[in-house]
């Protein structure tokens, strides 16, 4: 077995659910009430995520950092 991690962004949404996403693994990402619970289940997201896209060997990219980005809208 080999062990692998992976980034997630955790964020809350409007209604105070905890959202996180896998940036590396498209489409991969769960929804929580707390902040336990999300973490219980983006780790199950992604087993699920990798093995429905056969990415089992994948590799993680390297992390680097978060940026936030301000952008004006009309």
């Amino acid at each position: 077995m080999y062990v692998m991690e992976y980034n997630v962004i955790i964020e809350k949404d409007e209604d105070g659910w905890f959202v996180a996403t896998v940036p590396e693994i498209p489409g991969c990402y769960t929804q929580g009430k707390t902040y336990q619970q999300v973490i219980e289940r983006v780790a199950e997201a992604i087993e699920v995520c990798l093995e429905a896209d056969g990415m089992k060997n994948n590799k993680p990219l390297k992390f680097v950092g978060i940026q936030r980005v301000e952008v004006a809208t009309n």
